[in-house]
């Protein structure tokens, strides 16, 4: 949970105080008024490059989306994202930063963003022709500049955003209080329990740990399994539990968190839930790591990973040996 620590949190906490005064004196230039502080924020944290790069993104898709051509919109979306493994590309985009995390979270933040293009873009070739005053590339600044979900998410539709965006609501302190209250008492327990998972179950360090891991029966790899599972469900309840009491208190309606997992007798059921963010994941998951996978492996890919097909049938013992002892990322 790194990031909380920086420079992120202060930049959320920016967009909850500009959204909220918009709410009460402005309403009418909500949208247009948390886009300029979208760009504000990315320009701070990312640099007049990363901005520039995203920029330049959002007006590729842009352009390409009035040909109204589905598979066009998806073959640009993929050879954005590939332009990000062009070794001149990467050399030029890591000179801009001192530290390789700063780097990861352009490379995140623009994996991110071409799914927002790709909704977007999508959604312009299917309603265009009648909506077309409402998907004007103004709306489409508003809607990649949304702060709260530009670097992490969780994803949220353009047809959704807009809808939201648009209607207007009483605004009432008392209501967005009792919001915020409870929403930032359920985050730091969710962020308490993460950070005791990894400073007193070793859940990092199990992963580096191949001899321990060999030793063990395969009950105990199974119960390290599910630790490791659970763990990247208190995170994912971190990461986008904070945007999603943001958007709630921004009036709008965030997508729900998922199920917890012990109650599932399939992973991919977590999946499957009714949440926009949850059920887009596995796109993110295939358009942004396999860059990745060359550093080592997260705590998602590891388990992921742990079950693998053999000629014998399922051989989750090799399989799980094999991701337990990967090096783990520790992302935030």
């Amino acid at each position: 949970m790194e990031w909380g620590k920086g420079y992120i949190l202060w930049l959320l906490l920016g967009h909850s105080i500009v959204s909220q005064m918009s709410r009460l004196f402005m309403e009418k230039y909500k949208p247009w008024l948390l886009m300029a502080y979208g760009m504000l924020a990315c320009w701070l944290l990312l640099g007049i490059g990363g901005l520039a790069v995203i920029l330049l993104h959002i007006t590729i898709s842009f352009f390409v989306a009035q040909f109204k051509i589905s598979v066009l919109i998806w073959a640009c979306s993929l050879l954005l994202l590939s332009t990000l493994r062009i070794p001149a590309v990467e050399e030029q985009q890591r000179g801009w930063y001192d530290t390789e995390n700063e780097y990861y979270l352009l490379l995140f933040t623009l994996s991110v963003r071409c799914l927002y293009n790709t909704s977007f873009s999508l959604e312009y070739c299917w309603y265009g022709s009648t909506q077309k005053c409402y998907h004007s590339f103004l709306w489409m600044l508003a809607y990649m500049f949304y702060y709260p979900v530009f670097h992490n998410g969780p994803i949220i539709t353009f047809d959704e955003f807009h809808k939201q965006m648009r209607k207007q609501e009483s605004y009432s302190l008392k209501s967005n209080l009792c919001i915020l209250v409870l929403g930032v008492v359920r985050i730091l327990f969710w962020w308490w329990l993460a950070e005791l998972m990894i400073h007193l179950m070793y859940i990092h360090a199990i992963c580096s740990s191949s001899p321990l891991l060999e030793s063990v029966s395969y009950w105990t790899l199974g119960g390290l399994a599910l630790a490791q599972v659970l763990f990247f469900y208190v995170k994912y309840l971190v990461l986008f539990g904070v945007p999603a009491l943001i958007i709630q208190m921004d009036g709008l309606t965030p997508p729900a968190l998922p199920r917890c997992v012990s109650t599932m007798h399939s992973f991919s059921g977590m999946w499957r839930s009714k949440s926009h963010a949850v059920y887009m994941f596995p796109a993110l998951t295939e358009l942004t790591c396999s860059p990745l996978l060359t550093m080592g492996s997260t705590s998602l890919l590891t388990v992921r990973g742990a079950c693998k097909h053999s000629p014998r049938g399922f051989s989750f013992n090799a399989g799980l040996r094999r991701r337990f002892s990967a090096p783990c990322i520790k992302a935030a």
